[in-house]
């Protein structure tokens, strides 16, 4: 009988080691394979206890079970489920059809594991000891699971086809040669992306990435002291929710759901820059206590993001900027003490429609959050955040927020144009506060009433004319648009001509600021 031919049947091939040996026998019943020794010490994957020829199996071995395998037992099912085993060489599947489900647990790979454009069902690594996965251009039908698992060289994803799910959760992965450590450019992943409470040393890369469902970074620790960004995903597509937000560590939990009391909060925490630039979110990001750590020159880029809610709830980050420029948000849940200081915060073309401030956010404090956004006058912003609160029927605050925006204007201005602001901004608030032009019109009125019932007033026609009334003579010149009879028919001379055309003039400017109040009211009504 020929060697193929024995295998076929089931036989054993003649150079199997007794561990390999093994392995092919549970691999045919479709069981576990456990060669862990009971000791927590000793069986940790990434410990320094050796582990001997007794544990180990070679590479060339696992690939040929799971490529061109014996037949399982009757009423068996065929599958590599490996616990506390360590593989000796490169495995390398590149290209290759897997059909088993593949399973393993606690193991130590010696060398890299290599899997580009190989296809699987089901791959679970867990608890894994990796010098590095290449896995580019990787298929699963299923589930790609590496959870808990130590990368010591990075992780290549890109272009990954992930049918399912794929889990990162508590997963340790160091960067490779080029500074990343998970390069996962162009991967799609059917349904959730869960990296929760990972720690990555590199540069997380997730450029054109396209998530189903949610991807959960919530207690992940992203650190890239090497490179400028330590999370770039621009062009990333998420069908409901990014999660930048806390986990619960220890004891059993559910992804998503609240903790127990007691439980340790891990924070979402990144040294290094994020980029999100031009991303689709179909619910939310969420930065619930989120905490960055940037240098000067970094910065937790938005542009252009697509989100029906920012969640915008994280820590103020102490250095570098935040930049939301040209993003499309429906609702802005933000807290005022989240947000940066004056010079790195840029906003210019964010459209928002509502506010929705989680704790004490008044009005000086968002009027103080659009001027940080704009260190060089912009009306945009200003104009943005009127219409969002007049829409939610706050006039009276949107009014506040247009005023603002005409006395920062006033300070690009010339010297001649900033002094009639100030002019203007102290009289009548620009139009904004038309109560104030009728205030100062009934104190000009009454003031020069009294004035010029002292005044010489020579009739211009003798023969006749209406009684001398100082009080409708001045009401006469402050309002021009209105004939009393009075300012046509007494000639005045000396300074009080002086004060009528004083009048005249500032009946014109009081006149027009009141009806232009009045007409911004009635728009809004």
């Amino acid at each position: 009988m020929t060697e193929g031919a024995g295998i076929r049947a089931g036989d054993l091939p003649d150079d199997l080691t007794a561990a390999e040996a093994g392995m092919w026998q549970a691999f045919r019943n479709g069981s576990v394979y456990d060669l862990s020794s009971g000791d927590t010490v000793v069986d940790d994957p990434h410990g320094g206890h050796p582990w001997g020829p007794e544990r180990t199996v070679r590479a060339r071995i696992v690939c040929w079970l799971l490529l061109d395998g014996p037949p399982p037992l009757s009423g068996r099912v065929a599958s590599l489920k490996l616990t506390g085993v360590q593989i000796s060489g490169v495995l390398d599947l590149a290209g290759g059809t897997v059909a088993p489900y593949v399973e393993l647990k606690g193991c130590r790979f010696e060398r890299e594991v290599l899997l580009p454009e190989a296809r699987f069902q089901t791959l679970r690594l867990v608890d894994c000891s990796v010098p590095r996965l290449e896995a580019a251009r990787v298929h699963t039908e299923g589930d790609l699971h590496l959870p808990r698992c130590r990368f010591h060289n990075g992780v290549r994803l890109t272009d990954a086809h992930i049918g399912t799910d794929l889990l990162l959760n508590q997963a340790i992965v160091y960067r490779d040669r080029s500074g990343r450590s998970i390069a996962a450019d162009g991967m799609t992943v059917g349904q959730d992306l869960q990296a929760e409470l990972l720690e990555s040393h590199g540069e997380l890369s997730l450029r054109s990435a396209k998530v189903g469902v949610s991807l959960s970074l919530r207690g992940a620790r992203l650190a890239n002291p090497y490179t400028r960004l330590a999370l770039n995903a621009p062009q990333l597509t998420v069908g409901r929710t990014l999660y930048l937000t806390p986990a619960g560590v220890g004891g059993p939990w559910l992804s998503g759901t609240t903790p127990a009391r007691g439980t340790r909060i891990q924070r979402f925490a990144c040294q290094g820059g994020v980029r999100l630039d031009d991303g689709r979110f179909g619910d939310a990001v969420d930065l619930e206590r989120a905490r960055f750590t940037f240098t000067d020159d970094q910065e937790l880029s938005l542009l252009r993001i697509q989100t029906p809610e920012l969640r915008f709830l994280g820590e103020q980050p102490q250095r570098g900027k935040v930049v939301l420029s040209g993003a499309r948000i429906v609702n802005l849940v933000d807290r005022s003490s989240s947000w940066p200081g004056p010079g790195n915060l840029h906003m210019g073309g964010f459209a928002y429609e509502n506010l929705v401030p989680q704790g004490p956010f008044p009005l000086d404090s968002r009027l103080d959050w659009v001027a940080a956004a704009t260190p060089e006058y912009n009306p945009e912003p200003y104009e943005r955040l009127a219409t969002v609160l007049r829409n939610a029927g706050e006039d009276e605050d949107a009014r506040e927020v247009l005023l603002a925006k005409q006395r920062r204007r006033r300070e690009s201005l010339p010297v001649a144009a900033k002094v009639w602001g100030f002019v203007q901004d102290w009289t009548v608030a620009y139009g904004y506060r038309p109560g104030r032009a009728a205030v100062w019109m009934a104190v000009l009125w009454a003031a020069s009433s009294l004035a010029f019932a002292h005044a010489d007033h020579a009739p211009v026609n003798a023969n006749g004319h209406p009684p001398w009334s100082p009080a409708l003579f001045a009401l006469d010149l402050l309002l021009p648009v209105i004939d009393l009879g009075q300012a046509g028919q007494w000639q005045l001379h000396g300074g009080w001509q002086w004060l009528s055309v004083a009048l005249i003039l500032l009946g014109w400017i009081l006149a027009t600021t009141v009806a232009a109040g009045a007409t911004r009211l009635l728009r809004r009504g």
